[in-house]
């Protein structure tokens, strides 16, 4: 089997369009072919998108009987790409490529409810979930949709049953599965021991099994992080019964093929494809022999050293090769291929749609020698577990806002989570600051109290020193402020990741200092004041990361900005539009306010106590 999707491989991928004439005088295999993605996060412009694996699955329609192409999560959301229109495109290249199925994803509620629904009325092809349900007075209703999807594939049913992460609530926005009086009407199961998801996932499939499903395949969005515990997809493969496979998402973990066992001991193959269009997944059923298995089809850079004018190579200051990247080389443990096939059609929706955003976005405000970024040399996300230089821009772009527009702004915060880019330098167009903010959340100002301020800092530290990230950790504006991570963690939350009470051990914040924009001082927070605190809509607004401290805060404008448009208002606000490491406008006018973009690790607002 392996050996003839090689040699299919080979030659209908080396010519674009290519026909393998073998395809027309041999039968076609009865082995069932699963293409699949997650977490493909809008990425349309690199090597792999839609048009490829469209291209893709026709090609193996022409060897195979069964061919089905599904996605795990996370499709509409991440690039300009999709919230421009809020997944609209994304959905019409889905649809175009020829996806026979989904599940929701976190962030398929990006835009609210409504735009979630939106997107499963554009889809030609169904979502399932197993857990996503309807709620009435904190009583579990109806499933909002179908718990699994059954496909004839000749002599096998192949059942695939739909998985969406309980920390939807929190990595989302928990006011979207309310209503106007703050009630919950939609709910994800989860169960602080995890429980209720097991027991939902095995419903679906028992159920898919009554009908006679010989094959039960998971399409979960549970992810492997240990800080989605006890929610993950390993976790839950060792509570269930009758899974033959599972294809994962939501974690970006490369995982080709992992055997778990299930609750009987029995053997269950776990696979995730990464992030972002980097690789496609293939899984290769065998009726005969009940054999699964899985492979990545990916690729590398070709790469060219940089030459001047003259033909001399450049190199950097410490004296290595400039590189350019001049082609790609994919790659697969199937086969050796030159260049990719691609549907026409697909190919034309993706490109007319990037080149409008393009156009749209491409107007550059800006440029910076410096390198704006929230990874360490060795490839390591920082922006979740401590300050950024990236997060900072992205805090004093806030409270430049609004003092520009003369209100009293005391403090401003932006979570972790919100800052998306990795390293970013030279030209500042609107669309390198949708590389850092693309979820389209909208500034706002409240009046909070300091311990409602002093909660909100303790909560997004509550992973800090742990190694595992938090997306609700705040880079700040206007204050300075020290987490102990040796001091254990104790805010309270309810099962469903939302802050309810102040930690019931002690605070590991401490020493939290507001910048006085009077005397160009700093003084130490007052828990009794009143301040007034700059941010998102997510954060402030709707329980994003689970930040509940914010009830009873006093809207003083809202929904003022979107958010890349304030990064694109604080890069014009520069002279000349020219971003260096200390000329921001900011001290320009408050001389004692602490900006210094030069190092990925920025300010130093934020010391972390990790030792005695």
């Amino acid at each position: 089997m392996r050996k003839s999707i090689a040699m299919f491989l080979s030659l209908a991928l080396m010519v674009p369009c290519a026909v393998p004439t073998f395809a027309e005088t041999e039968a076609l295999s009865d082995d069932i072919v699963i293409l699949y993605t997650n977490d493909v996060h809008t990425y349309i412009d690199g090597p792999l998108s839609y048009d490829v694996i469209s291209g893709l699955k026709e090609e193996l329609q022409k060897q195979y009987k069964n061919v089905l192409l599904v996605d795990a999560g996370d499709h509409i959301q991440g690039t300009a790409y999709g919230s421009m229109d809020k997944g609209a495109t994304i959905i019409e290249l889905m649809n175009a490529s020829g996806y026979d199925l989904a599940t929701l994803g976190n962030h398929e509620f990006d835009y609210g409810m409504d735009g979630c629904m939106n997107v499963i009325e554009w889809a030609e092809f169904p979502y399932v979930s197993s857990n996503f349900f309807h709620e009435e007075d904190g009583v579990r209703g109806e499933n909002v949709l179908d718990g699994y999807y059954t496909f004839d594939c000749s002599e096998e049913l192949v059942a695939f049953v739909g998985i969406t992460t309980p920390e939807t609530f929190t990595k989302s926005t928990p006011a979207y599965f309310q209503n106007e009086a703050g009630e919950y009407i939609y709910g994800i199961s989860g169960g602080d021991d995890g429980s209720l998801l097991y027991a939902d996932v095995q419903t679906a499939i028992d159920a898919a099994i009554a009908e006679g499903a010989t094959k039960v395949i998971a399409l979960g969005h549970l992810g492997d992080d240990m800080a989605s515990q006890p929610w993950t997809s390993e976790e839950t493969i060792a509570k269930v019964a009758n899974l033959d496979a599972f294809i994962d998402g939501h974690s970006h973990s490369t995982v080709e093929g992992k055997e778990v066992a299930d609750v009987n001991g029995e053997t269950v193959l776990l696979t995730q494809t990464g992030e972002y269009f980097n690789r496609i997944g293939m899984m290769v059923i065998d009726p005969e022999t009940d054999e699964i298995t899985t492979d990545f089809i990916d690729y590398s850079e070709i790469l060219e050293q940089e030459v001047d004018k003259d033909g001399n190579a450049i190199v950097d200051e410490d004296g290595e090769a400039v590189m350019k990247v001049v082609g790609y080389e994919f790659l697969s443990d199937l086969y050796t291929g030159a260049s990719w096939v691609s549907n026409t059609e697909v190919a034309a929706i993706k490109n007319a749609w990037i080149s409008e955003i393009d156009e749209q976005l491409g107007t550059v405000i800006g440029s910076t020698a410096l390198t704006f970024d929230n990874y360490d040399a060795d490839g390591n996300r920082l922006v979740r577990q401590q300050e950024t230089n990236t997060g900072d821009f992205a805090a004093d772009a806030l409270y430049y806002l609004f003092d520009s527009m003369d209100m009293d702004v005391d403090v401003a915060i932006i979570n972790g989570g919100g800052i998306r880019n990795k390293a970013i330098t030279g030209e500042i167009s609107y669309k390198t600051c949708k590389t850092i903010h693309t979820f389209g959340n909208v500034a706002c100002l409240q009046t909070i109290t300091g311990q409602q301020l002093l909660d909100a800092l303790e909560w997004g530290a509550r992973n800090v020193g742990s190694g595992e990230e938090c997306g609700g950790f705040l880079h700040v504006s206007g204050i300075t402020y020290m987490i102990d991570s040796r001091w254990p963690e104790s805010t309270q939350q309810d099962d469903k990741g939302v802050w309810i009470g102040a930690p019931t051990g002690g605070y590991r914040v401490y020493n939290v200092s507001v910048y006085n924009k009077e005397t160009d001082n700093w003084d130490a927070l007052d828990l009794e004041a009143e301040y007034n605190l700059a941010g998102y809509n997510y954060t402030l607004r709707d329980l994003g990361d689970g930040f509940n401290m914010f009830d009873g805060a006093v809207n003083v404008l809202d929904y003022v900005m979107e958010d890349y448009m304030v990064l694109a208002n604080y890069v014009q606000g520069f002279e000349g539009g020219v971003v260096e490491a200390a000329n921001s406008p900011l001290t320009a006018k408050y001389p004692g306010l602490t900006v210094d973009y030069g190092t990925v690790n920025g300010s130093g607002r934020i010391y972390i106590q990790t030792a005695e």
